[in-house]
């Protein structure tokens, strides 16, 4: 502990701050390998296990997306729903390459890129947009409804198509590139909250639309085994 092991001032039940030992999840693991007991031992297969996984995604890439759409399916996703998202990974990934080829930077550049995107089509940046569905780390797409989910891939998508087409050579040029891409897919959200009424964004998280899926399911379940023995309503 002392070699991974930092300390910061922690509030205590008696409202004074102490150092505190403090570490982060890699911290915490390797000091996990490093406890001689048999309490640790499930931890340290769990460890192995994860790490050949790894290998094996290493020499084989196409095991990565069987095990999360395998992740996806434990947390309670539907199909349709996993389909979607792995296609939004698809889009991602063809937009963060199209902004590499035009110098864009990785990291600070991709986040501002990407909130001007998500503040054209939402109105709000993706911090606002994770508060609003209460998340801290958990990622935002993963906790989207489906049309939420279609929208954001329709404003990444038509940002590369742009990117692609003007060969944008410069940050200012990627910001209103992406400005549009994101205001097409805003056109559509208003389209779609005009003919239906209901507004696209939601501030219901994963576990809240799963529920909701389940709720209908089960409703749908009880309807049928209703109509099956009528004897049984009151």
């Amino acid at each position: 502990m002392l070699t991974n092991c930092q300390q910061l001032k922690l509030l205590s039940a008696d409202d004074k701050r102490y150092n505190t030992d403090v570490a982060d999840t890699q911290q915490l693991l390797r000091i996990i390998q490093s406890i001689p007991s048999p309490k640790a031992e499930p931890f340290k297969l769990w460890l192995a296990e994860v790490g050949r996984e790894r290998i094996e995604e290493t020499i084989d890439p196409e095991l990565t997306i069987e095990r999360a759409l395998e992740t996806y399916l434990r947390k309670g996703y539907t199909r349709e729903w996993i389909n979607q998202r792995l296609q939004a990974i698809q889009v991602r990934k063809e937009l963060t390459d199209e902004w590499d080829a035009r110098g864009v930077q990785k990291g600070v550049e991709y986040a501002i890129l990407t909130d001007e995107i998500s503040r054209a089509w939402s109105g709000m940046t993706t911090r606002q947009y994770k508060k609003l569905k209460g998340l801290t780390k958990e990622n935002l797409r993963d906790n989207m409804s489906t049309l939420e989910l279609v929208l954001n891939m329709l404003a990444e998508a038509t940002t590369t198509e742009i990117s692609k087409q003007r060969e944008s050579s410069s940050f200012v040029e990627n910001m209103d590139i992406a400005r549009e891409g994101g205001a097409a897919a805003g056109d559509a959200r208003r389209a779609v909250e005009s003919r239906t009424g209901v507004p696209v964004i939601t501030s219901k998280n994963a576990a809240q639309l799963n529920q909701v899926v389940t709720d209908m399911i089960e409703g749908v379940v009880t309807e049928q085994n209703d109509n099956a023995n009528p004897d049984t309503k009151d």
